[in-house]
Parts: structure tokens; sequence; C-alpha cells
């Protein structure tokens, strides 16, 4: 019996993880894109950076 709940437990922390990685590259994604359409859109007269920081 145990060696089944530690079956069932390595893999609902796989699907988990797997799950957790899935989001991850989602908002990694969307911070690309924001960041690309920010350099794009960067007004004309600064130094280049359209960010603060």
């Amino acid at each position: 019996m145990v060696p089944l709940l530690l079956v069932l437990l390595l893999i609902l922390i796989l699907v988990g993880a797997g799950f957790a990685v899935k989001i991850l590259w989602w908002i990694a994604i969307a911070l690309l894109v924001l960041w690309l359409i920010g350099f794009v859109a960067r007004p004309k007269g600064s130094s280049g950076r359209w960010y603060r920081w």
C-alpha cells in the first residue's frame, strides 16, 4: 500500500511541476512580447531607454 501511495504522490508532484513550468513559460512569453513592444514604441527623443531603471 505504501509503494502505491508513493508512486501516486510522485505522479501528482510531476504533473503539478509540469503545469507550473507551462505557466512560467506563458508568463515569460508575455513579458518578452511586452518588452519588444516597449522597445519598438519608445519615444524618439529619449536616450534610448523606455524604462526608468
